[in-house]
């Protein structure tokens, strides 16, 4: 397995925004191949910040990096530059390798 989060500091007056598009968008993940979930996961909240993160769980490193150069990742992130005013500061992406499962 292969995780990916992006890490989000939104601001409090822009969450309900930010929820939206996320919640409204589509994502064109589920037809890719290797693509096992998604979560959008909502943090605290401090001084005006409130975090954020996407978990997007992959059956392994090769399935995530096909999907970054295919047109569903394209499309998927078609407009996110538009929604700039709602960030304190960019996503901060981070990449994880499976070392053990229990289920």
């Amino acid at each position: 397995m292969f995780l990916t989060m992006n890490r989000f500091r939104v601001k409090t007056d822009h969450e309900a925004a930010f929820e939206e598009v996320w919640q409204s968008r589509d994502s064109h993940l589920k037809q890719v191949g290797g693509f096992v979930s998604f979560h959008l996961m909502k943090g605290d909240a401090e001084d005006g910040i409130r975090l954020y993160a996407s978990h997007t769980l992959w059956r392994d490193r090769a399935s995530f990096e096909a999907w970054t150069k295919s047109e569903a990742f394209r499309a998927a992130h078609k407009g996110a530059k538009s929604s700039a005013e709602m960030y304190d500061g960019p996503p901060v992406l981070e990449v994880f390798d499976s070392i053990q499962e229990l289920s």
